[in-house]
Order: structure tokens, then sequence, then C-alpha cells
């Protein structure tokens, strides 16, 4: 004889689901617009900067390695000359910066 109020209150489910997501859904987008997308520009910038690396060009390599590139290998690697007569082998995509780009030769 006694009806409680939780049967009126079943028929707005679906309604009360969809906007329990919401929330949820604009905190992702925050997210991607704030950190995820950023991001990968980033990356994407770094690894355009990597393969444009040619002999002459001065960089600083991650570890703070600041030399002249000697020879830009296939294999990822690049041979860097840090002082006279002493070159050392690093890979590609430990390049952090360029500081100064050589001009592409004549033909």
């Amino acid at each position: 004889m006694f009806v409680t109020p939780a049967y009126a209150q079943a028929a707005g489910g679906a309604a009360g689901a969809f906007t329990s997501f919401v929330p949820l859904i604009l905190i992702f987008a925050i997210m991607y617009f704030l950190l995820i997308r950023p991001q990968q520009k980033k990356v994407k910038d770094h690894q355009k900067m990597v393969e444009a690396l040619r002999r002459g060009d001065q960089v600083v390599t991650q570890g703070g390695i600041i030399g002249k590139v000697s020879k830009v290998k296939e294999d990822g690697e690049l041979e860097v000359e840090i002082a006279e007569n002493v070159r050392v082998r690093v890979v590609k995509s430990t390049v952090a910066q360029v500081l100064s780009k050589t001009e592409p030769a004549e033909k």
C-alpha cells in the first residue's frame, strides 16, 4: 500500500546517464587540447629538425655536448666533431637543438 518515491524517479534514468558522462567528456577534451596535441606537435617538429641535419651544422645534444656535424650516417647516427680531430658518434634523435645551419651546397 505504501509507494516509495523511488518508483516515481526511475523514469528519468536515460537522461541522467548522459549528463553524468558530460564532465568526463569535457575533461578528456581539455586534456587533449592542453597536453596531448602540443606534445604531438613538439615531437613532429623535432623529427623534422633531425631529418634536416646535414654536414656542417652546429648542434647541441641532450647531454649538453656542442659540436659540428662532420658526417651523417644512414643508420640513424651522426659523427660530431667536438674539438679539433676529436669526433664522437651520437644517435640522431639525441640532438636537442641546432645552433647554426649551413647553407645547402649549390649545384
